[in-house]
């Protein structure tokens, strides 16, 4: 089964190239999601309340995740904590959703990864293909806070992630998405349906 996984910062447009591909009939797992799903998981909430503070529950003891990333994301070492609990249950989620869709016969998977650092220590070791989607600082942060982030998480955001000129060294293939939508949809599409060929 191939592996398309999709990098990019935040606003720069990885869901609609991922669009793009699964309207292809790519299959799709959502990374973030992914990070949120294992947020449930007693084990990770125990462990989160340890490094974090019991503060970062809501009345019914789950995590409230504004309330964690306003933690999380204040310095290169607490990003590192979060990390070192969060990354190994991701990968272990991950690596179980691959197994099934290779066990349904899927042929190719887009994964948008978000916190993409580096394809040697990273779930991108397995991939087939890196796509990095870039686009212009203002204009990311202009997306984000439209999608109803705040201004100032997602500046502290995206100060944690890597730099475009890391995800151009990193990618096989970059897209520039300083126009619309349709534009990068259609682009994206056009470089599949040539990797078909």
């Amino acid at each position: 089964m191939k592996k398309i996984f999709i990098i990019g910062g935040m606003g720069a447009g990885k869901s609609t190239a991922r669009k793009a591909l699964t309207d292809q009939g790519l299959a799709y797992i959502d990374l973030d999601k992914v990070g949120h799903d294992i947020l449930k998981w007693e084990i990770v909430k125990e462990e989160l309340v340890e490094a974090f503070g019991d503060d970062i529950l809501d009345e019914d003891g789950e995590v409230v995740r504004q309330r964690l990333a306003a933690k999380a994301f204040v310095s290169p070492a607490e990003t590192r904590k979060l990390n070192r609990i969060t990354m190994p249950r991701i990968e272990e989620a991950y690596t179980d959703m691959v197994d099934e869709l290779e066990a349904q016969g899927v042929e190719a998977v887009a994964v948008e990864y978000s916190v993409f650092k580096n394809r040697s220590t990273s779930l991108a070791w397995s991939a087939d293909a890196v796509i990095a989607v870039l686009a212009p600082m203002d204009l990311r942060i202009q997306r984000a806070v439209a999608s109803g982030f705040d201004e100032d998480d997602v500046r502290r955001r995206i100060a944690q992630q890597i730099t475009d000129a890391d995800r151009i060294e990193a990618a096989d293939v970059v897209f520039n998405n300083d126009s619309t939508k349709d534009e990068l949809y259609n682009e994206v599409t056009t470089w599949w349906k040539n990797c078909q060929q």
